[in-house]
């Protein structure tokens, strides 16, 4: 009670109660939070559940510490740390601010995500409220999450208070986005699309005169003199903008005494749009995101065995667009839109359009309103600790409850707009014809989704350490409930423990287990619990006698795993049987009819959860007074029971199979991380490379008996391409009557020409299987930096091996639908004059000759090498001298100049476009951005 009075008479306390009223300063710490930071991160391996010292652990764990994320200028966190942990992958699909299309992979597998020791649905969180990002990736670190642990977990731990002076840190960074490009091919202008387009019509067996562009539209395109009836637009171009800004700012404290500790951040990032905007509108169109977010950590102890913390997290982020869906739909238009559709205005400023082309890019950007998704997020977590030493020294006990809340809300303001047509060629008295309306704007909202979640958790623990041997126990039981939109609630709870051991500083042992469930199972009012069991043992070989006059090895650890765990499935309960109303039927000779009920889809009455074996067996260690560090790791993950529909699946039953637990798959892998570091007066550098390779294979998916072996996808990598394989094109007659050809075509010269697998002179589907190749694929980074003096840089390389892409669709194909973009691509297409061409003849999809049928289907002719190596993010600092900052009574300040996905070196297949956005979605950008970190 005593210490209590003491806190609420600290000037810390008043600090806290009043919300800190001094936030008018702060950022990054380049001393003493890196220093923090680092010493946590690298001599901790930060789970889940409990932390254990790396010396004493046996799990398999890659780190990042939070300040590697900080001057990153993107809303993902995961977007940040691609290339820094390995056997994670992490792609980004789309540029557009908060609709990046990020996916991630574990050992090949999608993740857990757990921001401290709770699961979380969100990867957008302020960069400076993360103290580390830890990937786990064996069955030890795993086993305590049970059911939901098969798939591996990305851990976040959020910065906490310290007992030390407090510390007000600042930045403020602002960059300029240019976008990166994102197709292969450039789209073809107006007259090298009429040349084309006339010579695919030939191709088809079509005729030019009555489907073709005519010898005055040719010349006019050429030569530009009449651009309204003749048009040649770019509508890229016309829509996107060659830059935007970015700007984030940050304001956080920390610090405490031996009462209190605290960590409160504020957080702010702005990141305007790529879309061009008209001026006459009082809105924005452009796909601007605003991102706020705030966190504040307290830990008080109130006595001398009691202490409790709340952790409030709140976060808005605003994304607005243009209206109608208009984002992707003008991404998708510009693939579909040749540059000689339509004009964007006709003379008298009415927008162009045509019957085919109703939807004018431009209007689509700037005259169909506006959205804004609003998306508000509020995190509060609570816990109380109590130390029973007083019992047993060494013996605690927790409680902690968490609740979260997620809202997002659209806010549509939609208006259509007519489109009009050019029906003469007299300019002095044009025809219109109009297609559409313009309206007035529509209002209305709407709940995009929204979920809340409450998580309640009671643990005991006990430690005890002495001279030759240490031993960590836990026990916990936790229940974690999520409500999503209107289904019904989804319930995990169990129990699960840990225990650790080590004799000696020499041998270590760990055990992990979970008896855990869910409620979407028929039994036990819809909960089936499992037991998930792991152990790990490791050998520290260079605390051993033999190795001792070996002074050049620091560190030498053989480490392993093995357990069991489990992956939640079951689908929203599957397995129940459900009926609905199905279309009247008519019985006897009158025609009567009467209403029936159907089955809406068979049941799985016995679902259960995914398992998985993990086998995790590697060495790490540390030479030449740590200046080289390394760490090899081996793992083999055998998953069985996984939720899929039978392949042998037969239309005869008149209704979609079920999901079963049926599935089988192998992932294996090998993972190494190697460093170099050293320090010499005030010249330091490092050196820090991962590699991940990974293998997948599938096991079993209840395939039919096929007829040959190679069409069998069992004993492939899993998701691998079904397909013919190609041999080229046919370029000369010969080839034509001696190969064997499609079944139900004619090929034509120019077609690709396929293998004929089982010899019986048709190409059909006895001829397909897995195509592509096999080999493991090779997850690449690479952190390379020095500081001298008062100068640092570093520049952090990513990359990919073994990468395959599919060509296919409107971003890379010709004339989509008939009446779709070219590209540049297609001017090395076959032709009498073009035999070694890389492209086959073109077609408009149409026609008796149409080459579509033969040459759209999945082949390795469209395979290709998707490899490469991005210089992800490279920095240049300057800390301005002490001497000069503390005039201004400033302990530390940091200018830098930031680089983001600045330069790629990828195969030729892509031709300069990103190799992970060349499918014409909105640009992933570069940036380049300046900041300021002090420190008070």
């Amino acid at each position: 009670m005593l210490e209590l009075q003491s806190l609420l008479k600290s000037k810390t306390a008043y600090a806290m109660l009043f919300c800190f009223p001094l936030w008018s300063y702060a950022q990054q710490d380049v001393s003493l939070e890196k220093t923090l930071e680092q010493d946590s991160i690298s001599n901790i391996n930060q789970l889940i559940y409990f932390n254990t010292p790396k010396q004493y652990s046996t799990a398999s764990v890659s780190k990042l510490p939070g300040n590697a994320l900080a001057s990153t200028p993107v809303f993902g966190y995961l977007t940040a740390a691609a290339g820094q942990l390995s056997g994670l992958k992490v792609s980004q699909n789309n540029g557009q601010p908060l609709n990046e299309d990020m996916s991630y992979q574990l050992r090949g597998r999608p993740p857990i995500i757990l921001i401290d020791g709770i699961p979380r649905s969100v990867t957008e969180i302020g960069m400076q409220e993360i103290e580390s990002i830890s990937v786990l990736k064996d069955a030890v670190s795993l086993a305590m999450l049970g059911i939901r642990g098969a798939d591996g977990a990305i851990a976040i731990v959020t910065k906490k208070g310290y007992t030390d002076r407090t510390q007000i840190n600042f930045s403020a960074q602002y960059g300029v986005q240019k976008p990166l490009q994102n197709l292969i091919g450039k789209p073809l202008d107006a007259y090298q699309y009429a040349l084309l387009y006339n010579e695919a019509l030939q191709n088809d067996g079509l005729s030019v005169t009555n489907n073709g562009f005519s010898e005055t539209a040719l010349t006019s395109f050429k030569e530009g003199n009449n651009p309204q009836a003749y048009p040649n637009v770019d509508w890229a171009q016309q829509v996107i903008k060659n830059s935007a800004t970015v700007a984030r700012y940050n304001l956080n404290t920390r610090g405490g005494n031996k009462y209190v500790k605290y960590f409160v951040n504020l957080e702010h990032l702005s990141q305007n749009g790529l879309l061009k905007s008209n001026a006459n509108n009082n809105y924005s169109t452009n796909t601007n995101a605003r991102g706020y977010f705030v966190r504040s950590n307290v830990d008080v102890k109130l006595s001398n065995l009691l202490e409790a913390g709340v952790y409030i997290q709140g976060r808005i982020l605003n994304a607005n667009s243009p209206g109608n869906d208009g984002t992707d739909n003008i991404f998708q238009s510009i693939l579909n839109t040749p540059n000689s559709a339509y004009p964007i205005h006709n003379l008298d400023g009415t927008f162009g359009g045509s019957s085919k082309f109703q939807n004018n890019i431009v209007a689509q950007t700037n005259a169909s309103g506006y959205a804004v998704a609003n998306t508000r997020t509020i995190l509060t977590d609570f816990y109380l600790k109590r130390s029973l030493d007083d019992v047993l020294k060494g013996l605690w006990l927790k409680a902690r409850a968490s609740f979260f809340s997620n809202l997002r809300e659209n806010y549509v303001r939609n208006k259509s707009f007519a489109v009009f047509q050019l029906m003469n060629d007299d300019l002095e008295a044009p025809i219109y014809k109009q297609y559409g309306n313009n309206t007035e704007q529509n209002n209305s909202n709407n709940i995009a989704f929204q979920n809340r979640s409450n998580f309640q958790e009671l643990s005991i623990g006990y430690s005890n350490e002495t001279e030759k041997r240490g031993i960590d126990l836990m026990l916990l039981a936790n229940r974690d409930n999520l409500v999503n939109g209107s289904d019904l609630p989804y319930t995990v709870q169990g129990i699960s423990g840990h225990a650790a051991y080590h004799y000696d500083n020499r041998y270590l042992a760990e055990l992990s287990f979970a008896v855990n469930g869910a409620n979407r199972y028929p039994n036990d009012d819809g909960f089936k619990y499992g037991t998930f069991p792991a152990i790990g043992l490791a050998w520290n070989i260079h605390r051993e006698n033999f190795l001792k006059n070996y002074k050049w090895i620091s560190k030498l650890k053989l480490f392993g795993s093995y357990g069991l765990l489990g992956r939640d499935n079951a689908s929203y309960y599957a397995y129940m049987q459900s009926y609905n109303g199905t279309p009247e039927t008519f019985f006897g000779s009158s025609a009567g009819s009467a209403a029936t009920i159907g089955e809406s889809y068979l049941a799985n009455p016995n679902p259960t959860w995914a398992k998985v074996k993990m086998l995790n067996v590697g060495i790490d260690g540390a030479l030449l007074k740590d200046r080289l560090i390394f760490e090899l790791t081996y793992y083999k993950n055998k998953y069985r029971d996984l939720n899929i529909t039978r392949k042998n699946n037969n239309a005869l039953l008149g209704i979609s199979y079920p999901n079963e637990n049926i599935g089988k798959q192998d992932y294996t892998g090998f993972e190494t991380e190697l460093g170099w570091r050293n320090h010499k007066s005030k010249f330091s550098y490092h050196a820090m490379l991962n590699a991940s390779f990974q293998q997948s294979k599938m096991v079993y998916q209840a395939e039919p008996a096929l007829p040959y072996s190679w069409m069998t996808a069992t004993g492939h990598p899993v998701g691998q391409t079904i397909g013919y394989i190609a041999e080229g094109l046919y370029t000369n007659v010969t080839e034509l009557e001696s190969s064997p050809t499609m079944e139900g075509y004619s090929p034509q010269l120019g077609d690709i020409r396929y293998r004929d697998l089982n010899g019986d002179g048709l190409i059909n589907q006895y001829d397909q299987g897995p195509i592509g190749s096999e080999k493991p694929q090779v997850l690449l980074g690479a952190n390379l930096g020095f500081s001298l003096a008062n100068i640092d840089f570093s520049i952090l390389f990513q990359g990919m091996i073994n990468r395959e892409v599919y060509l296919s669709g409107n971003s890379y194909r010709e004339f989509n639908s008939g009446t779709g973009q070219a590209y540049s691509t297609q001017l090395d297409r076959w032709t009498m004059d073009n035999s070694d061409a890389g492209y086959p003849r073109l077609s408009t999809g149409s026609g008796p000759q149409s080459g579509a049928f033969n040459n759209d289907v999945y082949s390795t002719f469209w395979l290709r090498n998707g490899n490469y190596l991005r210089i992800r993010n490279i920095e240049l600092g300057y800390t301005l001298p002490t001497a000069l900052t503390q005039r201004a009574k400033i302990k530390s300040a940091r200018i830098f100049a930031n680089g983001f996905n600045m330069f790629t070196f990828s195969s030729k297949t892509f031709n300069g476009a990103d190799p992970e956005n060349f499918r014409g979605l909105y640009p992933i950008q570069k940036v380049i951005s300046f900041g300021l970190n002090i420190q008070l």
